[in-house]
């Protein structure tokens, strides 16, 4: 086998013009990909590359993607442990690739042992600057944020990372038509007020000020995952929030008891079908209390709550959470955005919307978000 003798080792921290993307605590040796969508990139003159990765998790295991000038070329599983797995080989040493390694998979709440990080490249040739894009978006949500069912058949219905996918996503398809740099904050199941099935601690609002807060466990601890995150070194231009299906979702499922306090958290239907009008105000709330919270943390964004992808039965109350929010406030850079809703033609895995789904959405959004960008001349 023919060997490589001019390639060169070089830790995250000694690759010039490396670009990190996602929410990290700002550590490079390793670079801990905590969120879907977080990324490694860079833009190198060579023949060979290879990258040095670890990984670990008790159940459920990362993936990457690999895209190389801007296509993705590689998915694979991250088996656990540490090792270099090739990026490319054989290629014109004088023309420059952009390389992007990407966490395919949701940081894994169900999995305080599922971890990802990148330590080292390996490659014969020269590191030159990644262009800066001029705008920055920030997606929050649930499942359809992560991916999930994405990727698969349409009768899969094991909940696996396997189809899970980050970049066939209606969050990267739009950052991609719009030239922006974006990062994700989602979780499966979860809501504003509450999860799918009731459990109140569940919900994106309360951990969004720590580097990924959802996470549990002494090595996500180790990691940083609870530190606060530094907003100031990451501002958006726009926020995208995809939530309140799963809280729907906790109307139709049963109480939820707390282990420790013996409580049950249930949110209510009438015995019409209707909604219960405390359990919506309740949600309502959280709402505009979630609003406030984006607002504190980026200070100029624009904030969009997207909904819609699996029907819109929480859109009253959406719209009424983000009225009472700007009208206490005066914000006038807040909107609501209803998102196309998935079809039996563009189903995927899970019951969940398929990649056409994605890019019926990411094709509306991008429209939308292209005329904010226009009207508030964000540069």
């Amino acid at each position: 086998m023919h060997k490589n003798e001019a390639l060169q080792t070089y830790p995250c921290s000694g690759i010039e013009h490396l670009k990190v993307h996602g929410r990290t605590t700002g550590c490079l040796d390793p670079v801990t990909l905590f969120w879907t969508g977080s990324a490694v990139e860079f833009n190198v003159k060579a023949s060979e590359l290879w990258i040095e990765v670890e990984s670990g998790y008790d159940q459920y295991e990362p993936w990457i993607s690999i895209l190389i000038n801007s296509v993705p070329v590689s998915r694979q599983m991250l088996t656990a442990g540490r090792y270099w797995v090739c990026v490319f080989r054989g290629m014109n040493e004088n023309a420059v690739k952009n390389v992007r390694i990407v966490k395919d998979v949701q940081a894994m709440s169900g999995d305080p042992g599922c971890y990802m990080q990148i330590h080292a490249v390996k490659t014969d040739g020269e590191f030159v600057p990644v262009e800066a894009k001029p705008y920055k978006f920030e997606f929050i949500g649930d499942s359809i944020t992560s991916g999930e069912g994405v990727v698969g058949a349409k009768s899969e219905e094991d909940w696996i990372p396997m189809w899970f996918s980050a970049i066939h996503n209606y969050t990267a398809m739009t950052a991609d038509a719009l030239n922006a740099e974006y990062r994700v904050i989602s979780q499966s199941g979860w809501g504003v007020l509450t999860s799918w099935d009731n459990n109140p601690h569940a919900n994106l609002p309360d951990t969004y000020e720590q580097v990924c807060g959802l996470l549990a466990g002494a090595k996500n601890t180790a990691l940083g995952a609870f530190s606060a995150n530094d907003f100031d070194s990451w501002q958006p231009d726009v926020v995208v929030v995809n939530l309140g299906t799963n809280d729907d979702g906790a109307f139709h499922s049963p109480g939820w008891q707390d282990d420790v306090s013996g409580k049950i958290h249930n949110q209510r239907l009438n015995d019409d079908g209707t909604y219960n009008e405390a359990d919506l105000a309740a949600f309502e709330l959280a709402v505009e209390k979630f609003l406030l919270k984006l607002r504190t943390n980026n200070k100029t964004a624009h904030i969009i709550w997207a909904y819609g992808m699996l029907g819109i039965p929480m859109m009253p109350a959406i719209h009424r959470g983000v009225d009472r929010y700007a009208k206490r406030t005066g914000d006038k850079k807040v909107s609501v955005f209803q998102l196309p809703n998935m079809t039996n033609e563009t189903i995927g895995a899970r019951s969940h919307p398929g990649v056409l789904a994605h890019k019926q959405a990411a094709q509306e959004l991008t429209g939308y978000i292209q005329g904010i960008l226009a009207t508030y001349k964000l540069n």
